[in-house]
């Protein structure tokens, strides 16, 4: 086996944020949506669910955290641009939120390609979430931030944007734009392709 050839078709990343903040819910759609699951689990199982795959300790279960990074991998096959048909591995890393699990998320975030900051709407930056930026910060490593909870009364699209840009100097270019929230959430314009 080639081992810088394997190297070159993997990518990994993790997911970082604050508690509750819905980490452990995209990790299952991530899965769902590339095929590698065909039922999406949940943090809370109720009877009759799956409970989330990363979340596989029973401590886990019973608090509905993650307590320790878990490592999924899922298949990738790029559609469009210059690497139209390039089959990549990801390894996707579910990470702690809580604090009290911290590092365990920093010991990942130093064999990360590539990060995804998870932002809840009603809540925006969090201080759990800001700490974990600035080590992806001092890292260099890419964020794309997800802002989750559309589906429940949530701030402004625009005051969170202005939110990130002002408290960790990003400058935010949504690809997606949230239509309605809470109870009037109609879903998603793709702004590529409306």
């Amino acid at each position: 086996m080639d081992v810088i050839a394997e190297s070159l078709q993997r990518r990994t990343f993790a997911i970082i944020s604050h508690p509750d903040a819905g980490k452990t819910t995209l990790t299952e759609k991530f899965l769902l949506y590339s095929g590698a699951v065909q039922v999406a689990g949940a943090v809370h199982a109720r009877e009759g669910r799956r409970s989330a795959r990363s979340d596989w300790m029973e401590l886990e279960q019973q608090r509905g955290i993650s307590i320790s990074s878990t490592v999924m991998q899922f298949p990738y096959l790029v559609k469009g641009g210059v690497a139209d048909g390039t089959e990549y591995t990801m390894n996707l890393l579910d990470t702690p939120g809580h604090r009290d699990f911290s590092e365990d998320t920093y010991r990942v975030l130093s064999a990360v390609d590539a990060v995804v900051m998870v932002l809840d709407a009603a809540k925006g930056i969090e201080a759990q979430t800001l700490k974990l930026f600035q080590v992806c910060r001092s890292r260099n490593l890419p964020v794309i931030t997800f802002l989750n909870k559309y589906d429940r009364p949530g701030r402004d699209p625009l005051e969170l944007l202005d939110e990130i840009e002002q408290q960790i100097r990003l400058r935010p270019t949504p690809v997606t734009w949230p239509v309605g929230s809470g109870d009037e959430f109609q879903g998603l314009v793709n702004r590529r392709t409306q």
